[in-house]
């Protein structure tokens, strides 16, 4: 994997951490009622989360290549059609004039605070594995070294804790909230067009290498 490559992987997961949720609103409401501290620790326990199962989804993709035959061209041909669909859901719903109903029915969320439930917020959510999956079929190839694997893994994870932490550190200013609420439809749009474009161009190197 080349660093243009690495840029687009990079790119695309800042933007999708970014993208309000469940997690975000996890975030903000351990850092307001338990402090910065804890609100670090859960975005601590949710790169984790992250990181497990974008270990899990390389692992596992990096065996099907070796061990099933066009399996490789078959991954890339599903993981861009996913893709493709989740852009444009973004980018329907960022057009629509309707209001963002999973960040109000996730803002009261309650159970376990800290470390535990940023890992249980990231792990217990399977679109996070589907998503990783999708994602990782178009950066990981079959004969990825174990280097390759922990770069792809652990810029993922990291993108991920760093950001969190981030979010946690001005949580108690408001204006970060406030921004992301005000961008939400925004950062949906560029992500949607992005998941396209990325897709799209996957797609289009799979079908030349099958013809």
């Amino acid at each position: 994997m080349d660093f243009t490559q690495w840029s687009q992987l990079a790119l695309i997961c800042v933007m999708g951490a970014m993208s309000p949720g469940p997690s975000l609103a996890v975030i903000l409401r351990n850092s307001v009622s338990g402090g910065r501290q804890q609100g670090i620790m859960t975005g601590i326990g949710h790169g984790l989360g992250i990181t497990f199962y974008a270990l899990v989804a390389v692992a596992g993709l990096v065996t099907m290549f070796k061990t099933i035959p066009h399996f490789f061209m078959i991954a890339q041909i599903a993981g861009s059609v996913f893709l493709i669909w989740l852009g444009s859901k973004m980018i329907i719903s960022a057009l629509s004039q309707q209001k963002n109903k999973t960040e109000k029915e996730h803002v009261q969320l309650t159970g376990r605070q800290g470390f535990i439930e940023g890992f249980l917020i990231a792990f217990l959510n399977p679109k996070i594995a589907a998503w990783l999956l999708a994602l990782f079929s178009q950066f990981v190839q079959a004969d990825a070294a174990f280097p390759e694997q922990i770069v792809l893994v652990t810029t993922v994870g990291g993108i991920d804790t760093a950001w969190y932490c981030f979010v946690a550190v001005l949580a108690s200013s408001g204006g970060l909230v406030e921004s992301l609420k005000r961008n939400a439809k925004r950062i949906d749009l560029g992500m949607g067009i992005l998941l396209i474009l990325l897709a799209a161009g996957m797609l289009m190197r799979a079908f030349k290498l099958f013809a």
